[in-house]
């Protein structure tokens, strides 16, 4: 197996930002590319990855390699690249070996661990409401939801969009129209946890657009794709007892 990335910035931040939600992972690696499904350690997020073989200048792999990764050890090599530096990582009986090359030549082994929990595979959901908007926007709205409290209402109807948050004493709120944003919607209302969401926007600088798929009382789906990744999130919703 050999794979090499001429700007592996993008996909160490694409690592720091899912080390937020786990620490441990299935990477797949196969002709079409590298995938990751995972789940957090409280299966409240789930988090897909997908970076297609064109994003690759080199990609060498006979049958599909299933990699047990430490995150964190993984995301302090990748903290090592600089603007210019190629990536190349490799497979070597129970070790993956990252090659930084830049001015040096830097060479980290990293051993493979085993994962005992099961195999993740991304379920199947049916969304009422679905909106495409500004990342920064989004972005921003979370932030601000955070000033108030420690969870974020997302609510719709054909042809709008709002996205609130209520403490124990203040409120915020945010409301769209169909000519700001794009929606495909109906009538929805439904809870989150901040806490995180908060990780979960980081992606917003990855890419201009976020879709946000959710139903009432149903997951939330987000989606981060640029011509060269695929990054989603689905995250569960809360129930009004648990405020």
């Amino acid at each position: 197996m050999l794979l090499k990335l001429d700007n592996p910035r993008l996909f160490s931040e694409i690592i720091s930002i899912i080390s937020e939600l786990v620490l441990e992972v299935r990477m797949k690696v196969s002709k079409e590319g590298m995938s990751i499904i995972a789940t957090d350690p409280a299966n409240v997020a789930m988090v897909s990855f997908k970076l297609p073989s064109s994003a690759f200048s080199e990609l060498e792999v006979e049958k599909q390699e299933v990699l047990g990764v430490n995150l964190e050890n993984l995301k302090a090599v990748l903290r090592r690249i600089k603007s210019g530096s190629v990536l190349i990582i490799t497979k070597q009986e129970n070790e993956l070996k990252l090659v930084i090359n830049d001015k040096v030549k830097r060479e980290f082994n990293l051993a493979l661990i085993e994962i005992e929990s099961e195999e993740k595979e991304i379920p199947n959901l049916d969304f009422t409401s679905k909106i495409e908007m500004a990342s920064i926007d989004f972005s921003e709205i979370i932030e601000d939801c955070l000033v108030v409290a420690d969870s974020c209402s997302f609510i719709s109807e054909p042809n709008k969009f709002i996205m609130s948050a209520r403490g124990a004493l203040n409120s915020f709120k945010s409301e769209f129209s169909s000519d700001e944003v794009n929606i495909q919607a109906q009538k929805a209302n439904s809870k989150y946890s901040l806490e995180y969401l908060q990780k979960m926007i980081k992606a917003t600088k990855l890419t201009d657009k976020t879709i946000i798929s959710f139903s009432t009382d149903y997951p939330l789906k987000l989606e981060f794709n640029t011509p060269f990744i695929e990054l989603g999130f689905i995250l569960a919703p809360r129930v009004e007892n648990e405020d």
